[in-house]
């Protein structure tokens, strides 16, 4: 693809700095690793960090990793990031196994799964970052750093910097005299790794040539005073000894790669890794008002999402389209479609916004390709929760629930829509509720409609959807001259309860002449 400017949200943090494009420093390192892995080759990695409910971010950058090693028959690894013992759950970790179980992802390698690389979790792993550590600092990539971030403003400021710029590379080349009097002092020191005085470019598969400059970057704590290993030393390390050969990750993770990359070529150099990583970087998703989705967002909560009746397919369809597309003309495809045609380099670098409404349209038309029987499998989860069937239906609820989902199928667009749709055929007579809204919308002359539909169907010979839709035009359009548009409104309301529902005529066939008579008659009856 082409080289694009950053131009987003994102970039690096403060006192960094990148550009794009193909005029690098003619002293700039690249990131390149020893080999571009390809086909089976390709190993990808998701490395959630468990804490709250599973993000549609997240779960975007595990389909786009998944559908990358499927696409090139490589492999994806799962791996739990759980180093954060104040903020990481057990039940955030369910959350996400059942999230990607629920989307269809699979992985061939991970907490549940097995793989040559176990354990799969960085909370089993410390005794590795702790040897890797130690290497480091042995053979000269790492330092220890003794600075307070106090000493370090006030020697910013001193020389006239601003204090924010971030730390100073004070440490980097101590005398033993100057080391042990800090010793002497009682402090204990962290680990930093040296930043090369070059630019750094990284080729991203997405974003296309960024530059770091020479010095934008400050030399960084991998292990805290305390010894323990930060993200910026777990993360490399275990893509190192995985054998990642592609990172695919949010664009908000940009401002440390250069980071990661200097470790990473520290590990090949070491001996620990075959190459450094080729990065692509995801574009945001956004939601309200051009921000980042938020978890604060009910819309990034992708248990929400299947509450509300989103299918696992039409949410793997929306979240392939936040960043990617499998044709300028063409919105609605399979998973299989996804991954025969997936290619990293086809993701784009802008932004992608949360439509709620083009999600919900889309997963309609994943509604619409399900077979009758699958649809209502899937929708008796929703009529129970809604307190309309206590457990599997009755034989002859399913008889009406089979004839009436070909029905309702081409006006749904999730599956919480089912109970107002259906729940008229699940209730008894005496117990159906009339919306308010329905009842507000009927037209003077509705009781004077229920009145002659009554006359039209209480001795009709033949009860079905032809038979009725003829005895009530005869009866209601051409007998009391009503417009066809506002005609069977009234009858509608009564069967139904609702302004909205499956085909009126098709509705009184399955709920059969005794109910529907008996429905037209306690309408009337509210009208007075």
């Amino acid at each position: 693809m082409s080289a694009t400017a950053p131009g987003t949200p994102s970039g690096p943090s403060a006192g960094e700095s990148a550009t794009t494009g193909s005029g690098a420093s003619p002293r700039a390192a690249t990131a390149t690793g020893l080999a571009e892995a390809t086909g089976a080759d390709v190993r990808v990695r998701f490395c959630p960090s468990p804490t709250g409910t599973p993000h549609v971010g997240v779960m975007r950058a595990a389909l786009f990793n998944w559908a990358y090693a499927r696409h090139t028959g490589g492999k994806l690894v799962f791996r739990i990031e759980d180093t954060d013992a104040a903020r990481d759950s057990q039940e955030s970790m369910d959350a996400i196994v059942e999230g990607l179980a629920w989307l269809g992802i699979d992985y061939d390698e991970g907490p549940g799964v097995g793989g040559p690389h176990a354990p799969y979790r960085q909370s089993e792993r410390r005794d590795l970052y702790a040897d890797v550590a130690r290497r480091l600092l042995e053979e000269g990539y790492a330092y220890e750093s003794w600075s307070t971030p106090e000493e370090v403003e006030e020697r910013h400021r001193a020389a006239g910097r601003d204090p924010k710029l971030g730390y100073d590379g004070f440490d980097r080349d101590l005398s033993a005299a100057q080391v042990q009097a800090f010793r002497d002092e009682g402090r204990e020191p962290v680990l930093r790794v040296r930043m090369p005085d070059e630019d750094l470019v990284v080729d991203d598969l997405v974003r296309g040539r960024v530059v770091f400059p020479a010095g934008s970057v400050p030399d960084f704590v991998v292990v805290r005073a305390n010894g323990q290993p930060l993200y910026t030393l777990v993360n490399p390390v275990d893509d190192a000894v995985m054998g990642i050969t592609h990172v695919l990750r949010g664009e908000d993770l940009l401002s440390s790669t250069p980071r990661q990359v200097v470790l990473h070529r520290a590990l090949v150099e070491m001996g620990l890794s075959q190459r450094v990583p080729q990065f692509g970087h995801l574009p945001l998703v956004l939601g309200e008002g051009n921000r980042k989705l938020s978890k604060r967002d009910p819309e990034s909560d992708l248990f929400l999402h299947r509450e509300r009746g989103l299918l696992p397919e039409g949410m793997v369809n929306y979240l392939a389209l936040l960043g990617w597309s499998i044709a300028p003309d063409r919105d609605v495809f399979t998973r299989e479609e996804l991954v025969a045609a997936f290619d990293v380099r086809d993701i784009g670098a802008n932004p992608a916004r949360w439509d709620q409404k083009k999600a919900e349209a889309i997963n309609g038309d994943h509604l619409r390709m399900l077979a009758p029987e699958v649809l209502l499998d899937r929708l008796l989860p929703h009529l129970r929760s809604a307190g309309l069937l206590d457990g599997d239906p009755t034989p002859t609820q399913r008889r009406l629930l089979e004839g009436a989902v070909p029905l309702v199928q081409t006006r749904m667009a999730v599956l919480s829509e089912g109970p107002g749709m259906l729940g008229f055929l699940l209730v008894a007579d005496e117990d159906l509720v009339v919306e308010e809204d329905a009842l507000g919308a009927l037209r003077p002359e509705a009781a004077d409609v229920l009145d002659a539909s009554a006359a039209a169907l209480v001795d009709l010979p033949e009860w079905d959807a032809a038979a009725v839709e003829a005895a009530l035009r005869s009866a209601v359009v051409d007998g009391l001259g009503v417009k066809p548009k506002f005609a069977f409104g009234p009858l509608r309301t009564a069967v139904t309860g609702r302004r909205v529902s499956p085909p009126l005529f098709e509705s009184m066939e399955l709920l059969g002449r005794e109910s529907s008579m008996l429905r037209i008659a306690a309408l009337r009856r509210q009208l007075g």
